[in-house]
């Protein structure tokens, strides 16, 4: 019995440790995603992250942001075509990360890096200015989330998605700031 209180102990001293590095987290349930049936991701630990922005409108608070996350998912689904949102996942200037697609599960938001990446948004344009500090702690807790639970690897390369095809995204501002970021590949 002893052993086991033993080993209940380190790994509910694991799981704080695990909960403690991840941001506030709203689950596919919690901002009213749609029934999705999505592949897994054929490369895991996924060795890339790529990031993007919305290019749409910035959002501050629970409810903005969620129904974002559903207008977003609408479009991926309905106008694309696509079997749920592109995004794994999706951060808020609200400081929380939204369940997209999820750990685990392949993306549809950079073509020559879907099967083997976790795909990021931050909610708004950063083409000239930077997403707020909250949203940017967000995203670099959620990348050290996911590397702490296995779902990216711990020597995975960062990058903005323009370096995976011809786009503006994630902004010029952004890009910039994303490139001080740790594990950043100027030349994937």
């Amino acid at each position: 019995m002893k052993k086991f209180a033993a080993v209940l102990a380190i790994a509910l001293a694991s799981l704080s440790t695990v909960s403690a590095q991840c941001p506030r987290i709203i689950t596919r349930a919690g901002w009213g995603a749609r029934a999705a049936n999505t592949a897994v991701l054929p490369t895991r630990p996924a060795p890339w992250v790529v990031m993007h922005h919305t290019a749409g409108a910035h959002c501050t608070t629970d409810a903005a942001c969620a129904q974002q996350m559903r207008n977003i998912q609408n479009m991926h689904m309905d106008t694309n075509g696509w079997a749920d949102i592109g995004y794994n996942w999706c951060v808020g200037e609200n400081g929380a990360a939204y369940e997209g697609r999820g750990w685990g599960r392949q993306g549809a938001h950079a073509p020559n890096h879907n099967s083997r990446s976790v795909g990021v948004c931050i909610f708004g344009n950063f083409t000239s200015v930077l997403p707020n500090l909250a949203a940017r702690n967000a995203a670099q807790a959620l990348i050290n989330c996911g590397v702490s639970l296995g779902h990216i690897a711990s020597n995975y390369w960062l990058i903005g998605h323009r370096q995976s095809n011809a786009t503006a995204c994630p902004g010029n501002a952004f890009f910039e700031n994303l490139r001080t970021w740790p594990r950043f590949n100027p030349n994937p």
